[in-house]
């Protein structure tokens, strides 16, 4: 008698705090944050001067990646274009996870364990972004979209999950184009226009807005066309300096830069203007600034071989120095295989202290590989926990409470670095790849072309949260718990 009383009890008391969540607003604030953690302040214009960028880069602009770049000393960094169409429908869904606690005085205790943190907007079928609390006050969320209505749904579904928000108007690629994105809005500049000015005036003021462009074939076209770009608030553009149908063999043409430089500063506007196109990393960086007059400059392919070019001392022998950590990094946030291995398997760096035998193998391996538990042999113990929170420790350092400039996001991670002879043999390398200095000689590497977006093979990120019935939340709108450390 005494247990079917308590069987009532406990059925009563659950569905008590059932009907009483249920009652709840599913945009229920999340428990407020850790004091622990540092303020960080939001973009401003002058958060994107004096910078080096990562690029937005279709797979290889992956959620690692963008992490790496980030330790190494990039200043923002862009995450790859996603169509606007693509996240209407997606759910969101946070790494973390409810255990049961105890039943007490008719209430459920319930622990929100976090698990990596790492946000996944889901299809149906796969994961279509994937970001992490930690990079969100550096992180740029490019959007490709021909509509300003579903512009501004898509980036209402991930404005709590980033900084700012940049409309791609610059890549050449058939699948973005056909539809009327990309480097398509080049000669629609009227629904440019309407793109930037509706998620200018949807986005709220700390949610910044950009544009990626690429140059038209006449000067005085692309400078028309700036102007319209510049007076709808932006608050930074970016200039691929090719136009849409060069590709990435013919030289960037960075010497038209400077006048653009100069013609919107003319207008009175005080906002950055970003050159992307053959630079080869932070030191080469100078060297693009001085022959452009650019406030920032925006690396891709340079940082899709090697991401911690954004370091005046990036990393030689990455077969031990890059290739472990990364693998580790991205199994632990639970990174698909086959984009982890596309990413790694375009790594490349100065062998210094390995052998190419070594570097031979390592690349054999990963090759050949289906699975993370393939590459064991080159990872060694599985500690990704570990070396993310490294990773973590050091973009929380470098921030000190604030959004750094990048010349002193750079002098923190050398203040920090050790000084060894590999680092001064990678300096050495690097001064040598950028020698030259006149324009004429502007080298565009082979063999780096930008890849095809990536199929539907990549899978969900498993769902760990209660349902909305129970923690009382949207999926789609909390803000993550802070990582536990």
């Amino acid at each position: 008698m005494h247990v079917l009383s308590f069987a009532r009890f406990r059925l009563k008391t659950f569905s008590a705090i059932f009907e009483r969540m249920s009652r709840r607003s599913h945009s229920a604030s999340p428990p407020s944050r850790s004091p622990k953690r540092a303020r960080i302040e939001h973009l401003n214009l002058d958060s994107f001067k004096d910078g080096v960028m990562l690029a937005p880069m279709v797979r290889s602009g992956a959620l690692p990646t963008r992490l790496f770049a980030l330790k190494h000393g990039a200043t923002l960094v862009w995450g790859p274009e996603i169509v606007d169409k693509a996240m209407l429908h997606a759910e969101r869904v946070v790494d973390r996870m409810w255990k049961f606690a105890s039943v007490a005085f008719e209430k459920i205790n319930l622990l929100n364990i976090a698990v990596t943190g790492v946000v996944s907007f889901n299809g149906k079928s796969r994961a279509i972004w994937t970001t992490h609390p930690v990079e969100k006050p550096y992180l740029i969320y490019q959007i490709g979209s021909a509509d300003p209505e579903i512009a501004v749904q898509a980036a209402k579904m991930v404005m709590n999950d980033i900084s700012g928000i940049d409309l791609n108007c610059g890549c050449p690629k058939p699948f973005s184009t056909h539809a009327g994105m990309g480097a398509a809005l080049l000669t629609n500049p009227d629904l440019l226009c309407s793109i930037l000015t509706a998620l200018r005036e949807a986005m709220p003021p700390h949610i910044t807005v950009t544009a990626k462009i690429r140059f038209l074939p006449d000067q005085k076209d692309t400078l028309k066309l700036v102007e319209r770009i510049v007076n709808t608030g932006i608050s930074a553009l970016t200039v691929h300096c090719r136009t849409r149908n060069m590709r990435d063999k013919d030289r960037a043409m960075i010497e038209r830069l400077r006048e653009i430089v100069d013609f919107v500063k003319g207008m009175g506007k005080d906002i950055a203007v970003i050159e992307n196109g053959d630079c080869l990393g932070a030191e080469d960086a100078k060297r693009v600034r001085n022959v452009t007059g650019a406030h920032s400059v925006m690396i891709a392919r340079a940082a899709e071989t090697n991401p911690s070019c954004f370091s005046s001392t990036p990393l030689v022998d990455i077969d031990k120095t890059l290739v472990p950590a990364y693998l580790r990094v991205a199994k632990y946030l639970d990174n698909h295989w086959s984009l982890t291995k596309f990413c790694v398997s375009q790594f490349k760096a100065p062998i210094v202290a390995s052998t190419k035998a070594e570097d031979k193998r390592v690349r054999e391996t990963i090759i050949k590989a289906r699975s993370y538990d393939d590459v064991t042999e080159i990872v060694g113990d599985w500690t990704g926990e570990n070396d993310f929170k490294e990773i973590v420790e050091t973009i929380e350092a470098r921030a000190a409470g604030s959004l750094l400039p990048s010349g002193a996001a750079e002098k923190v991670a050398t203040d920090a670095s050790s000084g060894t002879d590999v680092q001064a043999l990678s300096r050495a390398s690097s001064v040598s790849q950028i020698e030259t200095e006149v324009a004429e000689e502007y080298v565009t590497p082979e063999g780096t072309q930008n890849p095809e977006p990536p199929g539907s093979g990549a899978p969900l990120i498993s769902d760990r949260t209660i349902p909305a019935l129970i923690s009382g939340e949207d999926p789609l709108t909390p803000t993550p718990a802070p990582l536990s450390t």
